[in-house]
């Protein structure tokens, strides 16, 4: 139910329940630069506020990941938000895409739709982040972690 608005650089967002959902409007090579944006935009708000979302190809659909910090790990998107926001460490949520399919180069197979098989696996894993998002909103990113980052289940395999 929420809007989403034209934010004051390369972003639109929505506000609801005290939170702020942001999306670039750039191509995923430059979402630094939004994030960046954001932050310099909003005095309120840094780093310790922020919750990046996003798809990896390296963790099979189903599994959902947290994160305090780390590399972009060939992520384009990790790679442009560490190098404007110059630093790794930053809250992020990966949700994994990896299926049998043939997933390389990464660039195509990421804009492509998911086969119809793996509908019931892609409702369960955008509930599994939700509810994990929500956890982090109410318990923080450690114990997100400790109850959210299990073993890799194979659900998209």
């Amino acid at each position: 139910s929420l809007k989403y608005k034209a934010g004051k650089g390369n972003y639109i967002y929505a506000v609801g329940n005290e939170c702020m959902f942001i999306k670039p409007t750039t191509f995923v090579n430059n979402s630094g630069i939004a994030i960046k944006q954001i932050l310099d935009y909003y005095d309120s708000l840094d780093i310790n506020d922020l919750i990046v979302i996003y798809d990896d190809i390296d963790i099979n659909l189903g599994n959902i990941r947290f994160k305090t910090h780390g590399t972009a790990a060939g992520h384009n998107g990790i790679k442009s938000i560490i190098y404007h926001l110059n630093t790794d460490s930053f809250d992020r949520l990966k949700i994994g895409i990896a299926t049998p399919m043939k997933m390389r180069p990464s660039e195509e197979y990421v804009l492509k739709p998911f086969s119809k098989k793996y509908e019931k696996t892609i409702c369960e894993v955008v509930d599994s982040a939700v509810n994990g998002i929500n956890f982090y909103l109410d318990h923080g990113i450690k114990q997100t972690m400790n109850n959210y980052n299990k073993k890799d289940n194979n659900n998209g395999k």
